[in-house]
């Protein structure tokens, strides 16, 4: 059974947040209490946090899907639903998020650091929340909006000063089990060690840590054995120490071939750009030679050879026995002074500052696009993208009249029929707000203002006649009573004149001509 693990699939999901309850006060006495349906409560967060104890992802390996809690619904009463609880989830320092197609999302270094991988949907608001001096009884609730969901990629990168490299069986384990209290699993065999092992080493006033890669072979950058698995551990070491088997019985093998073949291999390996001195190809930076194994009298003499050579080529040599601890208290104080060195040369990362992005004054939060499609007989539909139009279709609940039409007046406000007017949208147009895989699809009829023919435009429940804000002056006041008095005046003289035309008389009626 594995014990270590550094690359696992999870898949998250954030808490859905509670429904929005629809509820009126009931008491004696009191017939017309109103609306108290309370609002449902958050749903929890996935978060992804970096725990100094915990060294390997093996956990999420043997259980991939993790969901947070579900926030609770809204009661009557003005009761809140509960948000649901934050899940957790402890990772290594070293830790990188991936999207499924590989894109950087986070780097989780140093203990503390935290990432909301999921976060949990927004609760819905009761109906007593929904109130106003419009909408005094409302009786609908908005429904809890569903936490984000998705997979992502886990990516152990361990975190270390010095790095040993090397083939299988070059003496690395016994290295870091003579330089440390590290007790890696050490054998006569090719690939003894399978994980990495880390030691803490202290050499005068510097404490710092190494890193026991698993063994290389030729085409490890291309994914040959088990190189790129290993390799990715590398990254973030900023000294690397190629330990030379001087006492190999392989046929075609000596420490210079050795070091030839390692060198291609780091400088063939593509290293991620990242803010931790990832950036740095890994056969740039500073590296030192350890010929191992010289306790050995053949090894001994094949050190004594190769060492001038090594040192012509720039590299620092150290003739060391993991064995008999000969050469060791040199090599960990140079590798002492080559991690100072790069410690005092890395940038110092400053606290982020708060940066402030008021939004712009013409950002209307949302989209309106003018698509072509086969799908229906105009050939065209109307897009509507935006984070408010498409959580506000999420909260609604389609199977109440009322709701539809809050959420027709919140659209509108928004401006969304004016950008769909401004778009060439006719009554009947099809129109869909959200991703073409999760989309609210129908046709448009706009909004008519009463009174006015073909009119467009006006909010939903109201008159533009009401909107009149002109008061006539004295002298306006005056004509118009001027105006009503020659009116009537202008009606009795007709009045009058039809009168004495007998216009008002029945030829049929006898008694009118008798009297």
């Amino acid at each position: 059974m594995a014990t270590f693990v550094d690359k696992v699939v999870l898949h998250v999901a954030g808490g859905d947040g509670g429904h929005g309850c629809t509820s009126v006060h009931r008491e004696k006495f009191k017939p017309l209490g109103g609306p108290d349906g309370g609002n449902g409560g958050r749903g929890g967060d996935v978060i992804l946090e970096v725990d100094p104890s915990t060294t390997t992802l093996l956990e999420y390996h043997h259980s991939p899907h993790r969901r947070a809690q579900n926030g609770r619904p809204g009661q009557g009463k003005m009761r809140h639903g509960a948000d649901g609880d934050d899940l957790v989830l402890r990772v290594p320092s070293g830790t990188i998020v991936k999207g499924p197609d590989g894109e950087l999302i986070a780097d989780l270094v140093g203990a503390g650091s935290r990432f909301n991988v999921a976060p949990g949907g927004r609760g819905g608001l009761g109906n007593a929340a929904l109130a106003s001096p419009r909408r005094k009884a409302p009786g609908f609730a908005l429904l809890g909006e569903p936490g984000s969901s998705g997979d992502v990629v886990l990516e152990l990168k361990t975190v270390a000063d010095v790095a040993l490299v090397g083939f299988p069986s070059a003496g690395k384990s016994s290295l870091i089990a003579a330089l440390s209290a590290a007790r890696p699993k050490i054998a006569d065999y090719p690939f003894t060690t399978l994980v990495p092992n880390l030691g803490v080493v202290e050499a005068g006033d510097v404490r710092y840590t190494v890193a026991d890669v698993p063994g290389l072979i030729p085409g490890a950058s291309e994914g040959k054995g088990l190189g790129l698995e290993f390799l990715r551990h590398v990254e973030r070491c900023s000294v690397l120490v190629h330990v030379l088997d001087c006492a190999t019985l392989e046929p075609g093998r000596d420490p210079l071939s050795d070091l030839e073949v390692i060198e291609a291999e780091l400088a063939a390996y593509a290293v991620e750009v990242d803010s931790h001195g990832g950036a740095v190809p890994l056969h740039e930076r500073p590296r030192l030679v350890a010929l191992n194994k010289v306790d050995v009298p053949d090894a001994r003499e094949l050190a004594d050879m190769v060492k001038p050579e090594l040192e012509a080529r720039g590299y620092p040599v150290y003739e060391i026995s993991a064995v008999s601890r000969h050469g060791l208290r040199e090599l960990s104080f140079a590798m002492a002074k080559l991690v100072q060195q790069a410690r005092e040369a890395s940038v110092i990362v400053e606290a982020p500052r708060v940066v402030l992005r008021p939004k712009a004054v013409d950002d209307t939060g949302f989209t309106v696009t003018r698509e072509h499609t086969n799908a229906n007989e105009a050939g065209e539909i109307f897009r509507v993208r935006g984070a408010r139009p498409e959580r506000w279709i999420r909260q609604t609940d389609f199977s109440n009249d009322e709701a539809v039409g809050y959420l027709a007046d919140r659209l509108a406000r928004l401006g969304v029929e004016d950008a769909l007017l401004q778009a060439g949208a006719v009554a009947g147009s099809e129109v869909h707000i959200g991703s073409p895989n999760d989309a609210v699809v129908f046709d448009w009829e706009p909004t008519l203002v009463g009174g006015i023919s073909g009119g467009v435009g006006s909010p939903r429940g109201t008159d533009l006649r009401l909107d009149e804000r002109h008061r006539p002056t004295r002298d306006e006041k005056r004509q118009q009573y001027a105006d009503r008095r020659e009116a009537k005046t202008a009606a009795r003289e007709e009045l009058a004149h039809e009168r004495a035309a007998g216009q008002w008389t029945d030829p049929d009626d006898d008694t009118h001509g008798a009297g």
